[in-house]
């Protein structure tokens, strides 16, 4: 899900991401809404708020409003600087390190809100611009690493699409272009899965609370997890292969051994090239 980049991505790359990182993108929105009242995982209510505080003079609520929005820009920000920055070194860790920053802001909240939390209108203040700051980073990792294919954390550009692509539909021509039938699938999956996260959430926070943060956590740990292990499989059947070639047995090789059974190796004698001169 996070090793592959732009256009070197499967259908089942960005279904796998999509559908993990939407649903917990619709836990993030409803959780905030019945805790805090505010939707924390797009901007698009908060820019018509900033336009009616800024009508009405209220320049303390503009300020926080409009920190609201920079802040999930930022995040937007931050993911891919850290993607386009970091991506040629490991692209695991560039695409890895802002769900990580993502998880930190999202337990903190959690803690904060099972043991500290007052109620106050600064503490909301506070806890809601670190939400959005999350969601932007989730958004922006997604997005950068997707070709702009995957967008999770709201779903006014997928509606549309999905609208415009059964449209399309109606006609046969387009039903057999794999491409686009490939979108369709991609874009319900992620439309299915933020409705079940909000569903779940709602369902769920009567009895969890501030603990529904650390499911949320659970769900992007997963996302990072799955590629650890994939490359830790690759890195130790590369050293397997590195420890019989070269006839140093280590740690990996013998766990190896114990897991898979010892292997048949047959050695291989090159031939020496002979010089051969016609006269």
């Amino acid at each position: 899900m996070l090793r592959n980049y732009s256009n070197s991505r499967t259908l089942g790359d960005n279904i796998r991401l999509g559908t993990l990182t939407a649903f917990t993108a619709g836990t993030i929105n409803i959780a905030s809404l019945l805790i805090f009242l505010s939707f924390t995982s797009n901007v698009t209510g908060h820019y018509a708020i900033l336009a009616a505080e800024i009508s009405k003079g209220n320049w303390g609520q503009v300020a926080v409003v409009g920190l609201w929005i920079f802040l999930f820009f930022f995040g937007g920000f931050v993911s891919n600087f850290i993607v386009i920055n970091f991506n040629k070194r490991s692209k695991y860790f560039a695409h890895a390190m802002p769900l990580i920053l993502e998880i930190i802001c999202l337990l903190f909240v959690g803690i904060y809100g099972q043991f500290y939390y007052q109620k106050t209108l600064e503490e909301t203040e506070y806890l809601v611009a670190l939400m959005l700051f999350a969601t932007g980073l989730q958004n922006g990792l997604t997005a950068s690493i997707s070709n702009f294919s995957v967008k999770t954390t709201h779903l006014t550009g997928t509606t549309t699409d999905l609208g415009i692509l059964v449209s399309m539909f109606t006609q046969k021509k387009f039903r057999k272009n794999g491409e686009l039938v490939a979108r369709a699938k991609l874009l319900s999956s992620i439309m299915f899965a933020y409705v079940l996260g909000a569903v779940f959430s709602g369902l769920t926070y009567y009895y969890l609370e501030f603990r529904v943060f650390y499911v949320i956590s659970l769900c992007l740990l997963v996302v990072i997890g799955y590629d650890a292990y994939k490359i830790h499989i690759r890195h130790f059947n590369t050293q397997y292969r590195y420890s019989k070639i070269y006839k140093k047995p280590n740690i990996l090789a013998y766990l190896y051994d114990k897991i898979h059974g010892i292997p048949e190796i047959k050695e291989k004698r090159e031939k020496k090239r002979k010089l051969v001169f016609e006269d």
